[in-house]
């Protein structure tokens, strides 16, 4: 036992040491194990957060798609009570005396009619997956952040004052719309005869010119972006009702100033721009159909691989344009509303808008 003190006390700090050493390695694995808990119920409750708002994300984008088509009949009524051909033909049926005015203003009618439909349905598109998803980002945090008693971002009252704001699209931002291209089509087609034969890739040259007229005003003094007609001016809005406005319309005016922001950005120009040139690319197609070749006519070599050669007198191509609002702003899903649902583009910015709102960080910058 003597000896066993000695050598006790001689290696006293050895032991010491391996006391302190083994402590201290068993404190740093129960904290390292407390730490590596806290990092797995961290990562999976970002996980469950990241799916849930993705497939609310997804059930969100569903909702888009079936408010287009629902909307798209009050569409096509609105364009073809306003630019009305139907009693222009009723009226040619009848051979009247000035058969050819008649022809004249049914020319500019159903190019009008048909381009205002690619128009407006490319807008409610884009300006759907703008409004569905700043609204549909609010109810993200409404829903799955906002539980601590606080106001919520988009109540419901607020929810449909804001979303009737699309009726502006469908009612004074359609009018100006339609005395744009209306204009541009009498500038573009107006001196053409009705004798003019026009092959499918000189039917595109003059519809080129027609959207240049409406996108780009060539010179006009008045010319106003597209975005002007998705949404009325600041000054029509309830801001202008100052004294009397509610804590809801208070709420409202920030969701429509935050998306007349979102409408006037680079990205949803190029958005618009991209539904629009899918949008008349199918129109095209649409008219392709009926630039065929006669049966056992030879197609010339150098027709290969290019638009149609075979021509039609314009008399003859007035009537299939004057139809094909109804395949445009047709509520049953048809090609054309398809491709703009499914364009890539558009996925990936309505993506992004539903980002920023549903992001709890950005509001409280």
């Amino acid at each position: 036992m003597l000896s066993s003190w000695t050598s006790l006390k001689r290696h006293k700090r050895k032991f010491l040491f391996a006391g302190v050493f083994i402590g201290g390695g068993y404190l740093l694995s129960k904290y390292a194990q407390r730490k590596l808990q806290e990092f797995q119920d961290q990562e999976a409750t970002e996980y469950i957060t990241q799916a849930r708002r993705q497939y609310h994300f997804e059930s969100n984008q569903r909702t888009c798609n079936m408010t287009v088509l629902s909307m798209l009949p009050s569409l096509k009524e609105a364009i073809i009570m306003r630019l009305d051909s139907e009693d222009l033909t009723s009226l040619l049926k009848k051979r009247p005396a000035n058969k050819f005015e008649i022809w004249e203003d049914l020319k500019i009618i159903s190019f009008s009619r048909s381009v205002v439909a690619v128009y407006s349905t490319c807008m409610l598109v884009a300006l759907l997956r703008v409004q569905l998803n700043i609204i549909g980002g609010y109810l993200y945090l409404d829903n799955s952040v906002n539980k601590t008693g606080m106001s919520q971002f988009a109540p419901p009252d607020v929810q449909q004052q804001y979303l009737s704001s699309i009726q502006h699209l469908l009612g004074d931002g359609l009018s100006e719309l339609m005395t744009v291209v209306k204009r541009a089509v009498q500038d573009v087609l107006g001196g053409m005869s009705l004798k003019q034969h026009l092959s499918l890739q000189e039917l595109d040259q003059q519809l080129v010119s027609i959207r240049q007229r409406v996108e780009e005003g060539l010179g006009a003094s008045s010319h106003k972006p597209l975005s002007w007609f998705l949404m009325p001016d600041e000054e029509n809005t309830l801001e202008s009702q100052a004294c009397s406005l509610t804590g809801y319309d208070v709420m409202t005016i920030k969701l429509l100033n935050e998306t007349r922001d979102m409408l006037e950005s680079p990205d949803f120009s190029m958005v618009l721009s991209t539904c629009l040139s899918r949008g008349f690319s199918r129109f095209l197609d649409n008219m392709a159909e009926f630039f065929h070749l006669p049966q056992g006519c030879p197609v010339p070599l150098e027709a290969s691989g290019s638009l149609s050669h075979e021509r039609l007198p314009l008399a003859k191509i007035i009537p299939i344009v004057n139809g094909q609002i109804h395949s445009i702003c047709s509520e049953i899903p048809s090609h054309f509303v398809q491709d703009l649902l499914l364009i890539d583009q558009v996925k990936k910015f309505a993506a992004n808008v539903y980002e920023t709102f549903s992001s709890p960080q950005e509001h409280q910058r």
